[in-house]
């Protein structure tokens, strides 16, 4: 089972009228064009520039300190000189203890990506002058109160929106030759009132803004997979699994405009399914104030907006959730696959942001993870299925659907179901450095 979060500005107004801590971490800071050379405009004090769309902000003791157990999060997002919809994202940056500075690429820095949305279309000479995006982080309070974590990381917030002028510039007025393109402000709110605080001290961050795609990763479409191996060096129970993803893609037949299933397994267990999309845009009709054609002039049915919609210009990205009571020790596989994902025309991608929480008999820890993307076509088949990976295939082995191993080969790169009758087979792919996961294949 997974629970979809979806929140609105209800979480903050009940927590405004409890005892409540506010803390501001980012207020009304000035983006740029996100193609352009790093600017040297003048960065609010407190606040460090990673890049043009990304600034950072070191969490202090006593803020840390404050934060209750129930948390709401806050993005606003004001329109200056970029009128179309953007993505941008929150992320919790962990940087070696007492390192005074890093860079967007550091990596020795651990990052997960803790709140994500999508700007409206704005144009700032209109009203309302601001975009604003709620989520409920309080799974982060047993992060902030981490003793061993805060010994080991300074924890540093992140505030990213990737904006470009160049539409705006000739068709907003005031926006000539300007390169701003947005303000950003972060805030929390925090309350103990009504709360259980979250007793985790293991975190692993598996995925952070990850790119996924079939042309420059999985190579073929219609195997669209990415496949994450991560150590446990303890048992953990209550492991909680947090995902986000947006496909992208606005061409004709784009991915932006495809609703398309999602599958998520973890050691070969599938844990969650999903389709992005689903809900009415209207409700954040209001803030887009340009022009454009996914809103159109004239509102739209549920029905209409649910028969293509991915996700709504002006709203945050749902941030979905699974929960598995048990973890052994040692290596885990996440596979994450769209196996009708097209990517028409070699474009688009799929943004994807994993990462997980639970309890453990040992201290909070923060483990390397390896990637590897894997391609296994063609799926369906009539006679050979071919397994392409960076790293090599070890062995593959054929099951049915009883689980029984019907051939193996080693050290190839394909194994021949011509013989076998129609259905679905699995199969058990090892590859050298030890990663080992089941594919479906259905043989015609």
């Amino acid at each position: 089972m997974y629970k979809k979060l979806f929140f609105s500005s209800f979480l903050i107004t009940h927590l405004v009228f409890a005892q409540t801590t506010m803390t501001n971490i980012i207020s009304d800071a000035v983006y740029y064009d996100g193609y352009a050379t790093m600017v040297s405009n003048p960065v609010p004090a407190g606040l460090t520039r990673l890049t043009n769309a990304r600034y950072t902000r070191k969490l202090t003791d006593v803020e840390l300190d404050a934060f209750k157990a129930k948390i709401a999060m806050r993005v606003t997002i004001a329109p200056l000189c970029d009128n179309y919809d953007r993505l941008g994202e929150v992320f919790l940056a962990m940087v070696p203890k007492n390192q005074a500075t890093y860079t967007i690429n550091d990596t020795n820095v651990k990052r997960i990506e803790i709140g994500r949305y999508i700007t409206p279309f704005m144009n700032k000479n209109r009203t309302p002058s601001e975009v604003p995006y709620t989520y409920d982080v309080s799974n982060l309070y047993s992060i902030f109160h981490d003793t061993t974590l805060r010994s080991m990381y300074d924890l540093y917030m992140e505030l990213d929106v990737f904006g470009v002028p160049y539409a705006a510039q000739t068709q907003v007025s005031g926006c000539a030759n300007r390169i701003d393109v947005f303000s950003g402000t972060l805030t929390f709110f925090s309350t103990d009132t009504g709360a259980t605080p979250t007793d985790t001290n293991s975190i692993v961050p598996i995925l952070s803004y990850n790119t996924l795609n079939n042309y420059n990763n999985t190579d073929v479409t219609g195997e669209t997979v990415r496949i994450v191996t991560f150590n446990l060096p303890a048992p953990v129970t209550n492991a909680r699994f947090f995902v986000i993803s947006t496909p992208h893609g606005a061409n004709s037949g784009g991915e932006e405009y495809i609703r398309r299933q999602n599958y998520t397994y973890i050691d070969d267990v599938q844990v969650l399914t999903y389709t992005p999309g689903g809900i009415s845009c209207e409700p954040y009709r209001v803030y887009n104030t340009q022009g454009n054609g996914i809103y159109g002039s004239t509102p739209k049915t549920f029905a209409d907006w649910t028969s293509w919609n991915n996700w709504c210009p002006g709203n945050s990205v749902p941030i979905r959730e699974f929960t598995l009571p048990n973890l052994t020790a040692g290596n885990h596989t996440l596979k994450h696959t769209i196996p009708t994902a097209v990517f028409n025309q070699q474009q688009g991608y799929v943004m994807l942001s994993v990462y997980m929480q639970g309890k453990s008999n040992t201290a909070l820890n923060i483990k390397e993870i390896k990637t590897v993307d894997v391609n296994i076509y063609p799926n369906p088949t009539a006679d050979f299925v071919n397994v392409k990976s960076k790293v090599e295939v070890s062995s593959i082995s054929l099951f049915n659907m009883e689980g029984r191993k019907l051939s193996e080969t080693y050290k190839e790169n394909r194994i021949d179901l011509s013989s076998y009758s129609t259905g679905v087979y699995f199969l058990h792919i090892v590859l050298k450095d030890g990663t080992a996961f089941k594919h479906k294949i259905i043989k015609k």
